[in-house]
């Protein structure tokens, strides 16, 4: 396993390399071209230069999250096979570049939903929160301005101004998309980039929904335990496999994380590991990572990843705005460090209790 952290770039993160290199145990960085449109192709030259800037911080790029896959893909519209070329031309970019893992998701509009971006824990911290009705008592277009930040200089990936103003168009594209349309959909997009995935040993990994059901009627289908299975089983290659997120999958009490974890060994490329604590069935807020800080136990869900045979990049994922810190929700450094050395922590003991 390496611990690394996700990164958007320096002229998108208030996180520098310098604070990341810092960290203990944190060897390398999640990032993206978080510039590039989905469609579009990601050259060579473009990616040398995002690993020499990693490099010369004293880390590396352990992989790509995200290459965004286009609403054209997602919808199976008539411009979709071109956007697939251009996705494998990025990938086979990526794969000469000696970079071999791409976190994706699948979600329609929506890459995730939250109600709140800084709901006041008990501690005074702040943290991103979900409730169902408040979902229910508003439309996509109104929960916009729930999602604005305060600071009019932090991004918020998926929610940028520039893709708002275009949403009702969006979500015309999905009118009759299901989901079995949606799994079809997929299928044909990881069938087609599964040859240069072969070539090149890139591991595919897909991001579960966020959360883990349909919000606004629009079709979600990585969401389940069944899901997930069938997902690695329509397209039976290794490098087919899941980016997975405790707290997107566990956003539903229904999905038991550690026992997917192990029904999921040798397909799980990539970990997102977080807290949430549930205040109801249909609200919860990001927690810390400390188990007693939320309702996930987390030992358990470290254990299943070890004894699973996870070996791959593993990220703190998301953390509360803690000690004054301003920055992208969930994305400032310091509680994702605390995060970091937590989970390392339980790593090291339950790998030395292993070996007794």
């Amino acid at each position: 396993m390496e611990m690394t952290l996700r990164w958007y770039g320096s002229k998108f993160d208030t996180v520098t390399l310098k604070d990341i290199r810092q960290i203990p145990g944190v060897t390398g960085v999640i990032t993206t071209r978080y510039e590039a449109a989905p469609g579009e192709v990601w050259t060579r030259e473009q990616i040398q230069a995002m690993q020499d800037e990693v490099a010369a911080a004293g880390l590396h790029i352990s992989g790509i999250e995200s290459v965004n896959v286009s609403d054209a893909i997602k919808a199976a519209l008539p411009e979709r096979d071109q956007h697939i070329e251009n996705y494998i031309t990025t990938l086979e970019n990526l794969g000469k570049q000696d970079i071999h893992l791409v976190c994706y998701n699948f979600m329609p509009v929506f890459d995730w939903t939250r109600t709140e971006l800084a709901r006041v824990r008990p501690d005074k911290s702040t943290t991103t929160a979900y409730n169902q009705k408040a979902i229910d008592s508003t439309t996509p277009y109104e929960l916009f301005d729930m999602m604005t930040p305060d600071d009019e200089n932090v991004i918020l990936p998926g929610w940028e101004p520039e893709r708002m103003e275009t949403i009702r168009e969006v979500m015309k594209l999905y009118q009759n998309v299901g989901e079995e349309e949606l799994f079809a959909n997929l299928k044909y997009f990881l069938e087609a980039i599964m040859p240069v995935c072969d070539k090149y040993d890139i591991k595919m990994a897909i991001h579960p929904d966020d959360p883990a059901w349909s919000v606004f009627g629009l079709p979600r289908i990585i969401n389940s335990q069944e899901n997930l299975l069938r997902l690695i089983h329509m397209v039976d290659n290794v490098h087919n496999g899941v980016a997975f997120c405790t707290g997107a999958y566990g956003s539903s009490p229904a999905n038991n994380v550690p026992e997917t974890i192990r029904k999921l060994a040798g397909r799980i490329h990539f970990a997102h590991v977080r807290n949430l604590k549930f205040n109801s069935p249909d609200d919860f807020e990001e927690a810390a990572h400390l188990s007693s800080d939320g309702s996930f136990d987390m030992y358990e869900i470290m254990k299943a990843l070890y004894e699973s045979g996870f070996d791959g990049p593993m990220r703190p994922d998301h953390g509360r705005m803690i000690w004054g810190e301003k920055a992208m929700a969930g994305y400032g450094l310091y509680d994702r460090a605390l995060g970091a050395m937590y989970l390392l922590g339980l790593w090291e003991a339950i790998e030395k209790n292993s070996k007794r």
